[in-house]
């Protein structure tokens, strides 16, 4: 499910389930109280949210954080599971409750943590297994998705201040993923300043560690109002059922004399380079048309006209991230990515790895959704007399179901 650099491959991934809230915001909306033992689907929302992660085999350990009048109501849900520990009685705020999660959990040792909202019932293995995946590269994962509507500020709550970049704004899921001894010791420092933090990451980011962010699904709702439990009932019965659409990408660029081309979002040296507009990154040009294909948003023509001269020498990752939100804006995620190269030089396998780490971070996704493949037209037609370079790829894309 994940990639590790050697150095980090982890032995133990425990992880906390914040569900020490006593409902009382939620029942002042209507929710009976509280609402993480209310049941969707015939179960209750806390043993769905547990479960999701006992699905995950990397998972080796799970303690779930609950309110002290709360034993009863937890022991009467029977779970039963070698690696489930006994519940831990939370604190007053949701940071006081992680931060005793994270010292039950500190004689383990556990190489990661990923700490998840309660009320969250419906993470995937998927989505877990991405943010895991994101750990080999950075200290800290969550998932998010772009922000659709115009956000305002307001300093009074009666007029608009000012219009936010919501090109710039994402807003932040569970699970969180940390090396645990990293968001441990953050927990610790931050438990001593006179500061409320509102979720995981903002601790890890004031104690200066890098938290990466990895595609989030739109289905990974957060229970808080009325309605959260009709839509979550709808989520259960297949009115939000996703469908595969696959989407397919062609492009090519001739030589002209140079010293490098940009292949997957890499630099590399060689005796010329591509002509085109952009930075000519055939690779990415062919993966992003193929995006857009899966979801019918045309191609990079469409959106980034030749014609348009803001784009004269833009790197592709530019346009592979739009394609990228797009398909969040769509509701969808992207399931794998597959690009050949031809061309009989540079050599391309050298690269690969770059290329997809590039390629991953773009888009938000772990690399493992991400083939890079090359071969060469045995010295036959355009790419055989060394004129250019072809790519061709392939998007795997999933999005709610349109009947």
């Amino acid at each position: 499910m994940s990639e590790f650099l050697p150095a980090m491959r982890p032995k133990t991934i425990a992880v906390i389930i914040v569900a020490a809230g006593k409902g009382e915001r939620a029942a002042a909306t209507g929710i009976p109280d509280p609402k993480q033992y209310r049941t969707i689907g015939g179960k209750p929302v806390l043993t769905r949210t547990i479960a999701a992660f006992l699905a995950v085999p990397e998972v080796t350990k799970i303690v779930t954080i609950i309110h002290p009048d709360h034993g009863d109501r937890y022991a009467a849900l029977g779970l039963k599971d070698d690696r489930l520990l006994p519940p831990v009685v939370g604190g007053a705020s949701r940071q006081a409750s992680v931060l005793a999660g994270l010292k039950a959990l500190a004689p383990a040792r556990p190489d990661l943590v990923l700490i998840q909202d309660a009320a969250r019932p419906f993470a995937s293995a998927r989505l877990i297994g991405d943010v895991i995946a994101a750990l080999s590269q950075s200290e800290g994962a969550l998932p998010t998705l772009p922000v659709t509507d115009t956000i305002k500020r307001s300093l009074d709550g009666t007029q608009v201040s000012t219009t936010e970049d919501r090109n710039q704004l994402f807003a932040a899921q569970t699970p969180q993923g940390f090396r645990f001894g990293q968001i441990f010791s953050a927990h610790m420092r931050a438990a001593t300043v006179p500061r409320q933090f509102t979720d995981d990451a903002e601790i890890a980011e004031w104690a200066g560690l890098r938290v990466a962010m990895v595609a989030g699904e739109r289905s990974n709702i957060k229970i808080t109002h009325p309605d959260d439990f009709a839509h979550a009932e709808r989520i259960l019965t297949g009115d939000l059922a996703m469908e595969t659409r696959i989407g397919t990408g062609f492009d090519v660029h001739s030589f002209e004399p140079g010293d490098h081309v940009w292949l997957g979002g890499v630099r590399i040296p060689y005796k010329f380079k591509l002509n085109g507009h952009s930075d000519s990154d055939v690779a990415l040009h062919a993966l992003t048309d193929a995006i857009y294909g899966a979801i019918g948003a045309g191609d990079i023509g469409v959106h980034f006209p030749p014609s348009d001269m803001q784009w004269k020498g833009a790197a592709s990752t530019l346009f592979l991230k739009h394609a990228g939100e797009l398909v969040a804006k769509a509701s969808g995620r992207i399931v794998n990515l597959d690009v050949t190269i031809v061309c009989e030089g540079p050599k391309i396998a050298p690269h690969v790895p770059a290329m997809r780490t590039v390629i991953a971070e773009t888009l938000g996704i772990a690399s493992s959704r991400i083939a890079v493949k090359a071969t060469t037209s045995e010295k036959l037609g355009f790419t055989g007399r060394e004129e250019g370079i072809v790519a061709m790829a392939s998007a795997s894309i999933e999005v709610p179901r349109v009947d």
